[in-house]
């Protein structure tokens, strides 16, 4: 027993509980964030006695006279300056990292009012955040100090909601504050926990689950297995082959597969009834690489073979026209598993309602979290209703189901409120990674170095399931031409099963991968016709009405050209630098079905509620749509309110994924709002109470290899040039600039901020990040292990948004998620390679200061 003060009030514990379970799960005190329950992320932090502690670590009973200090304790005038200070830097974004962040920059400012950039990066320096790349938390913390200081609020920078202005998200108060819920925040009344047994054997066969003992167990609701699925047992993204539950007889995938589902009154209870399900197997020989599962005879993952999916690309003839180029370059790379690393593990509430359930989910769309849900159950849409809490960063890792079936199973079948939740290292296992890819890549150029032809083959390890494993090894293919004017190109791309854990959706969706090779090889190529890296970029871009090489013609807002400008200055006067460009698409293409959908009502608070199935997982989508609203109609941001999305009132618009939701969404926003405009003229919003003004957008495309002389392969694209500028004595990065072209910024605060995030991720992945996985196929990194840099380790970052118009749909605006991490890789291979001359052709690199020793 303890006793100790919460937010100054005096608290009695008797049990015996770690700090963080009992804020959250007795107090409710939910600004206090469950990000690992490890120690490492920092989400949890508090103030304890005025310096700050992950609440993870402490048992209450160790805490007797002490006073703790949540968000939620904090001053009136705090709340209100953390809350201005972190809008008006733009430091929020998916926003489960940042009341963390604020409890640190407090302890900070109470005894240092005015710090130095050096001691704000110190003093968060045990918080992770995956989204902002920590440049504007530290700008948010110093405008805080200079708030508290003067003891007064300013007024915004900018109050004008119209596109084009760098307005404060409309999320942020919810999220500084940690008022605004993520599926984990909810506890319904008599909310019961589920989770489920997961498979000893990356590959085994199933004989026997035995559930009695851990039924019979005082405590515990239910025990389900496979025979208790209702609807379909095997669902999937886009491919449908994963278990909900692998049954008896069936065959386990990998190490994360589910073979049973518990459901109790306590975590304690819980943990104890999974341990008594005993499961028999007859253990099989496991395919651990893609050479073992090319190979003759090799153990089948699945049923159907081992060879997920193959795909060409080709235009004019490689082949030749390497033959004939002046200077050839070729050589092999790899690049590994990279884990997501969001800081909000997957979680889904699950409540009865009626005959049917209602889902609180963190994932990238609800409609196709309804899809999935409603296979497994059997259940008609009408009966699930999907409601996207907060999401906790995604970055493609939260498109595949993970917990969402299984709180809902649970809840349907015994009228049970659920909550489902991954532990960090379940969550390290389960949800798909980004793929690892072996690569074989040929560049030939003439004299001047023109790219005369590429030729490659590339082969991705996709893990137990499918996932996204087709399309992102059909863009990997499709972009690594990179974004030169060129006719001659040809590509092999195979993605093959194995027992690893399953490999998908990964920000910059396989163009990470391939762009790391092809612009290396640029580099060198630019090396043998004796010019600059820059130059040998600014004689090949793509222009607008160029041709790509898969055939496309280019619009006007082709930038290319424009962020090669942008950069030159500096990539002139630096000594050891290196440089990168990219391009990626946004929306789907490929002839995919590739709709955007929205509705505006007008409800009965006389305001224009926007409602859209695109999720936001953090990029700021509902700050978009408002000011697309508010430019296309003349409307005030007071009239304007964003809806969350859900799955009975708003309509589907896809996934947030393939930086679409911008272009797609947001065209179908600009439609809806033309209607709605119209029936404006000569009334007001209270005469259209219980109007709906819908708006949708396919954004349609020719499919791969369509027999087309100029196939449009996307409906856009967008372009950057990345430069890293090494610091001569140290070998460590001084300098990243990365200039993106967005055709119109909607909101270039956010815009910034997505750069910044993108670069320091894909600083990561180049230098520092690591997913081993050992000979059981399991991944033997914990949260703290992965290699995530951390704000005292982050370089000057200087993102330069490109405004260019010429795009004729969603006001102009392209995606940028995705594509501010695709060239960091190369640009910083090429920049170690000027230092010393190694060529480095592997992900993480080797033989830098931040390699691991």
């Amino acid at each position: 027993m303890a006793t100790f003060y919460i937010n100054g009030a005096e608290v009695t514990v008797a049990k015996k509980q770690k700090l963080l379970r009992y804020l959250r799960d007795e107090l409710h005190l939910t600004s206090v964030k469950d990000g690992c329950s490890e120690g490492a992320c920092g989400a949890c932090t508090v103030l304890i006695n005025g310096e700050p502690c992950r609440a993870c670590v402490p048992d209450t009973e160790r805490l007797d006279g002490k006073h703790i200090l949540t968000v939620e304790g904090l001053s009136d005038f705090e709340k209100a300056a953390y809350t201005f200070a972190f809008g008006e830097a733009g430091a929020v974004q998916c926003g489960f990292c940042i009341p963390g962040m604020v409890l640190c920059a407090k302890a900070l400012l109470d005894r240092t009012p005015d710090p130095t950039e050096e001691q704000i990066r110190w003093a968060i320096r045990n918080n992770y955040c995956r989204c902002t790349g920590y440049v504007k938390i530290v700008e948010a913390i110093r405008l805080a100090g200079k708030i508290l200081r003067e003891k007064k609020i300013p007024l915004p920078a900018t109050t004008d909601w119209k596109i084009g202005s760098r307005v404060q998200r409309l999320d942020v108060e919810e999220k500084v504050l940690g008022t605004g819920k993520y599926p984990d925040d909810y506890y319904p009344e008599k909310m019961c926990y589920g989770s489920a047994v997961r498979s000893k054997y990356p590959r085994a066969r199933v004989l026997s689950i035995d559930t009695s003992k851990a039924a019979a167990l005082p405590g515990v609701i239910c025990v389900l297995t496979a025979a208790d699925v209702p609807g379909e047992n095997i669902i999937g993204h886009i491919v449908h082959d994963w278990d909900v539950m692998v049954p008896v007889g069936g065959v386990v995938h990998f190490l994360g597969d589910a073979l049973a589902l518990v459901a109790a009154e306590t975590p304690e209870i819980l943990e104890k009834a999974k341990k008594l399900v005993k499961v028999e197997y007859e253990i099989l020989p496991a395919v651990h690489n893609p050479e073992e599962a090319a190979a003759p005879y090799a153990p089948l993952v699945h049923r159907k073979g081992n060879l997920l999916a193959h795909k060409h690309v080709s235009r004019g003839n490689a082949e030749e026209a390497i033959a004939h180029s002046k200077f050839v370059v070729q050589d092999h790379f790899s690049t590994p598993f990279t884990e997501h690393a969001f800081l909000e593990p997957e979680c889904a509430v699950a409540v009865p309602d009626g005959d049917g359930i209602r889902l609180y989910t963190t994932d990238q769309s609800a409609h196709t979290t309804l899809h999935e849900v409603t296979m497994a159950l059997g259940l008609p849409p009408e009966k699930v209703k999907i409601q996207n809490a907060l999401v906790g960063g995604g970055f493609g890792g939260k498109e595949d189901m993970t917990v969402q079936p299984l709180a809902a199973l649970i809840a349907y079948k015994t009228g049970r409120a659920v909550k489902c939740k991954l532990t960090r290292a379940e969550s390290l296992l389960i949800h798909p990674k980004r793929h690892p890819f072996e690569m074989d890549f040929t560049m030939g150029v003439d004299e001047n170095g023109i790219i005369q032809g590429v030729k490659a083959k590339v082969v991705s390890d996709t893990g137990a399931y499918a996932s996204l494993g087709g399309p992102v090894l059909e863009r990997a293919c499709t972009h690594a031409a990179g974004p030169y004017a060129y006719e001659n190109f040809e590509i092999d791309g195979y993605a093959y099963y194995t027992n690893n854990p399953p490999a998908g959706a990964f920000r910059g969706f396989g163009v990470t991968q391939t762009c790391f090779a092809v612009e290396t090889l640029l580099n060198r190529a630019a090396d043998l016709v004796g010019i600059s890296p820059w130059e040998i970029r600014y004689r090949n871009a793509i222009r607008p009405g160029g041709v790509l090489p898969n055939g496309q013609i280019v619009d006007d807002s082709t930038g290319l050209v424009e962020t090669l400008l942008a950069v030159k200055d500096e990539y002139d006067n630096a000594k050891i630098k290196g440089i990168a460009c990219a391009m990626k698409n946004a929306g789907l293409g490929v002839g995919l079905p590739d709709w955007g959908r929205c509705k505006l009502i007008v409800e009965g608070d006389s305001k224009v509620h926007i409602y859209s199935g695109a999720s936001c997982i953090g990029q700021g989508l509902g700050t978009v749509l408002v000011q697309m609203v508010c430019s296309n109609t003349n409307l005030s941001r007071d009239d304007i309110v964003y809806e969350r999305s859900n799955t009975w009132i708003a309509p589907d618009s896809g996934d947030t994924s393939g930086s679409r939701q911008t272009l797609v969404t947001g065209e179908a926003c600009r439609r809806a709002c033309l209607q709605l405009h119209e029936a404006l003229a000569g009334k007001s919003l209270s005469d259209l109470i219980g109007k709906e003004f819908y708006g949708e957008y396919l954004a349609k495309t020719d499919p791969l290899g369509a027999d087309v002389p100029n196939p449009v392969s996307h409906v856009a694209y967008g372009y950057a040039t990345q430069v890293c500028i090494l610091d001569e004595k140290t070998g460590l990065i001084r300098k990243m600039i990365a200039a993106h072209d967005v055709g119109k910024a909607i909101n270039p605060l956010s815009c910034e901020g997505q750069i910044e995030g993108g670069v320091v991720m894909s600083m990561g992945y180049a230098l520092t990040e690591q997913y081993p996985i050992d000979e059981n196929c399991h991944p033997t990194a914990r949260f703290g292990t992965l290699g995530l840099f951390r704000a005292h380790q982050v370089p000057e970052i200087k993102a330069i948004v490109i405004d260019k118009p010429g795009l004729n749909v969603a006001c102009g605006a392209i995606g940028i998620g995705e594509i501010t991490s695709i060239p960091t890789a190369p640009a910083i291979a090429d920049a170690y390679y000027r230092l010393d001359g190694e060529p480095r052709t592997s992900l993480p690199l080797t033989g830098t200061p931040y390699a691991r020793k």
